[in-house]
C-alpha cells in the first residue's frame, strides 16, 4: 500500500537541516520495514494562512510503500518533531513515476529563469561587441585630430 505524506517545516530551519530532518524520518520508516518510493523537496513556499506566526514554510513530500505500522511510526515521529508545523498523510490508489505538479511547476520556473539569464548574458555580450568598434573609431578620430594650439593650415 502506498501513502503520501506532505509536511511543512518551520521556515527558520535551513534547507540543509530540513534534509537532515527528512533523512531521520526516512530511517525510522525503513527500520519498521517501510520503503520510500518518492521524495521531493518543494522548497520554501507561502502558506495560505499563518501557522505558528509563520507566513512561509519548507514543504516536503514523501511517498511511502509499506504497512500501516510504517505510517503510524512516521506520523508519530512527525508529531514529536517541533520543527514540523503541519503534516498530512493520504492513501494513494495508484503510484505515479512523474514528478508532482508542484515540482514540475518549480522546475519549469527554474528553466525559464535559466533561459532568461542566458538571453541577458547574450544581449550583454552583443552590446559589448558593438560598443568595442565604436570606441576604436573614436580613438582613431582623436589621434587624427590636430593637437591643441597647432595650426591646421600649416
Amino acid at each position: 500500500m502506498y501513502y503520501e505524506t506532505i509536511f511543512i517545516v518551520n521556515p527558520d530551519i535551513s534547507q540543509e537541516n530540513t534534509e537532515k530532518l527528512t533523512d531521520g524520518l526516512v530511517e525510522k520508516i525503513e527500520k519498521v520495514g517501510g520503503r520510500i518510493v518518492k521524495r521531493e523537496n518543494w522548497g520554501s513556499r507561502p502558506l495560505s494562512y499563518t501557522i505558528a506566526n509563520r507566513k512561509r514554510g519548507n514543504y516536503m513530500l514523501l511517498v511511502t510503500d509499506g504497512s500501516a505500522d510504517a505510517i503510524k511510526t512516521l506520523e508519530h515521529a512527525i508529531s514529536l518533531e517541533e520543527r514540523i508545523i503541519r503534516s498530512l498523510t493520504t492513501k494513494l490508489t495508484e503510484l505515479s513515476d512523474k514528478p508532482s505538479p508542484l515540482l514540475r511547476r518549480a522546475q519549469a520556473a527554474a528553466k525559464r529563469e535559466e533561459v532568461a539569464a542566458e538571453e541577458k548574458a547574450e544581449a550583454a555580450a552583443a552590446a559589448e561587441a558593438t560598443a568595442a568598434p565604436e570606441a576604436a573609431v573614436e580613438e582613431k578620430v582623436a589621434e587624427a585630430a590636430p593637437a591643441d594650439g597647432a595650426d591646421a593650415s600649416a
